[in-house]
């Protein structure tokens, strides 16, 4: 694995992280920085607007983790 690459993944740890513990502003800007690195990361632009979604719609307190559409 190249430093790059080691980059991406110890980035992207931190941000499933942050997203895990609802720290969305956290995590959307951990995500951020990977795609700075990478532009085509996929899991980092998903988690990036799952982070963005967060931040204007909490989820429920007992939250499981789980995003689920709500429209198409």
């Amino acid at each position: 694995m190249s430093s790059k690459e080691q980059k991406r993944y110890e980035l992207f740890k931190q941000g499933i992280l942050a997203y895990q513990q609802k720290k969305w502003p956290k995590a959307k800007q951990i995500f951020a920085e990977v795609l700075k690195i990478f532009k085509n990361d996929g899991p980092s632009q998903v988690y990036l607007y799952r982070c963005e979604y967060f931040i204007k719609n909490n989820p429920p307190k007992d939250w499981d983790g789980i995003f689920r559409m709500k429209t198409k």
